[in-house]
């Protein structure tokens, strides 16, 4: 007779018996712009839209040379570092606020996502963890990630609102794992870090990852792959990318 036990076993899904496919890639963390959603340009466009407003004026070089990869914190104290101004906690919060603002206002009307992600994203989910790291606001990635029915795919999402220090720091990387291994069932082992997979667009995320001992895949839709250099692998799309292709990079 077959207890209860055995019969569970029987009747799991193809989704969970892929996911227990024996391999030392467990978890795929993605970062949200650059990597999901098309919308470094309309980030460059509301930083510069809120510095015009202070009389700053910032390039289009100098955000793809220093700033891209910072999240919004970051990248307002950089530039008024450069510009050799004061910046009070106060006045930081509320730039960061006039740029949320205008950018939610962008997307409605001007939005892509990179092509292909969406569905490697779902194939993904069959197989491995799902986890992000992202320098954007929470309300950002989830506006978008709602209008791609990507949402309930990641369980784990940690914001700018959520860490102390920004990409190049691995803090947010440690703190997705961390959050992943408070699901993992009960006796269960659990994920390490050089069992995950970042998957970047910055030479800022490569860093990040390699600093929580992650490796890393980085897109080249931001960067040249010079500039990427440090990745692990490099690709110019996730679209029709074979799982089987990052698996190698983790060697049982």
């Amino acid at each position: 007779m077959q207890n209860s036990f055995d019969c569970g076993r029987n009747f799991k899904t193809s989704r969970e018996r892929l996911k227990e496919k024996r391999t030392m890639l467990k978890a795929l963390i993605f970062d949200f712009n650059g990597i999901i959603a098309d919308d470094e340009p309309i980030h460059l466009q509301m930083f510069q839209k809120v510095l015009k407003e202070e009389t700053i004026t910032l390039t289009k070089k100098d955000y793809y040379d220093i700033y891209l990869g910072l999240d919004d914190r970051g990248c307002f104290e950089e530039v008024y570092k450069a510009n050799q101004k004061d910046l009070t906690e106060e006045k930081i919060h509320d730039l960061i606020r006039r740029k949320a603002k205008y950018y939610e206002q962008a997307i409605q009307e001007n939005l892509t996502y990179f092509p292909g992600v969406v569905d490697f994203i779902k194939q993904s989910d069959l197989r491995y963890k799902l986890a992000m790291t992202s320098g954007a606001l929470r309300s950002e990635i989830n506006l978008i990630l709602k209008k791609a029915d990507l949402l309930s795919l990641f369980p784990v999402i940690i914001s700018a609102d959520d860490v102390l220090e920004g990409k190049p720091d691995p803090e947010g990387f440690q703190k997705a794992l961390y959050a992943l291994n408070l699901k993992v069932p009960r006796f269960a082992p659990g994920i390490r870090a050089k069992e995950c997979l970042v998957i970047e667009d910055s030479w800022a995320g490569v860093d990040a990852a390699h600093g929580a001992g992650m490796k890393c895949l980085a897109v080249t839709n931001s960067y040249p792959k010079e500039k990427l250099n440090k990745a692990e692998k490099i690709v110019s799309t996730l679209e029709n990318l074979q799982f089987e292709e990052l698996e190698k990079l983790f060697p049982e």
